[in-house]
């Protein structure tokens, strides 16, 4: 079962953006995992990783909408041109007006996009997605949408949305793949949420006895920084794995030792945060 230690362990800057949100999320994980039928670690392991990912490990609770006109274009290419992006850049409500409105329950002419900008641990969107999880959990997040965010219903908020989105089934075949198909409605961040799963594997498989990062867990990372050639992810730290920790290391500024330490395991963090922020 998921533990505060745990969740300190991997989200460390969890309650940088919303106070408290670590300890309400390990007090409500008891109650709302099984309520929700996510009785295994294995389908817990799922579940956090996607909310690791879609809300930056609780660093990226609300959506930033706050692009440039050059972002604009490259986002929404159909929506913006070059004259148009330059009016909206920086604009963070308008810009979520202009490319909500009209989809996802969002009523055209409102600030229903902006009011219902992703918010959350499952990064739930528009009328629709806060009208659903209102009706499946209870909690009144169409009036107030920041409830969405509040320590003592994110979590309920988040896995009411991955069970909506009909993600249970492909997390119980442990299929990453389709569980971020549902949720996501692509494969962004793929990579990433890999790394995750990994990650949440390992602790609650120890029940955070056991340090978050394994030799499985660095493979799947070094590959998502570019391994070249690519890493078998065995759990087995052998030449190869120590040669692409050094040259990790070497490209970091770090002594290359090829073996790990708590330093390179921050940069190995810090490097995958900024990869999945320009994903």
């Amino acid at each position: 079962m998921l533990t505060e230690n745990m969740l300190r362990m991997l989200w460390p800057q969890g309650d940088s953006k919303v106070p408290g949100l670590i300890a309400g999320i390990a007090a409500s994980a008891p109650t709302v995992f099984p309520k929700y039928g996510l009785t295994s670690d294995l389908l817990i392991a799922h579940a956090m990783a996607q909310f690791s990912h879609e809300c930056g490990a609780g660093t990226e609770v609300v959506e930033n909408l706050n692009y440039s006109a050059d972002g604009l274009m490259a986002t929404w290419p159909s929506r913006f041109n070059a004259v148009k992006a330059a009016a909206f850049a920086h604009h963070p409500q308008q810009i979520a007006d202009e490319v909500y409105n009209g989809r996802m329950g969002n009523a055209p002419g409102s600030d229903d996009g902006w009011n219902y900008r992703g918010r959350g641990g499952a990064q739930t969107t528009g009328r629709d997605g806060y009208e659903s999880v209102e009706t499946k959990t209870g909690i009144a997040v169409l009036a107030n949408p920041d409830l969405i965010n509040d320590p003592a219903q994110f979590l309920e908020c988040a896995v009411a949305d991955f069970i909506l989105c009909g993600c249970l089934p492909f997390a119980a075949a442990d299929d990453i793949q389709g569980v971020t198909k549902h949720l996501n409605g692509g494969f962004i961040g793929l990579d990433q949420r890999t790394v995750w799963l990994a990650r949440w594997k390992t602790a609650l498989s120890s029940d955070g006895a056991a340090p978050a990062h394994s030799t499985i867990w660095l493979q799947q990372a070094l590959n998502t920084l570019g391994a070249e050639p690519p890493l078998l992810t065995d759990g087995k730290f052998g030449p190869q794995t120590s040669a692409a920790l050094k040259d990790f290391q070497q490209a970091q500024g770090l002594p290359a030792t090829g073996s790990v330490s708590d330093q390179t395991f921050a940069a190995i963090d810090q490097a995958l945060t900024t990869t999945q922020r320009a994903a």
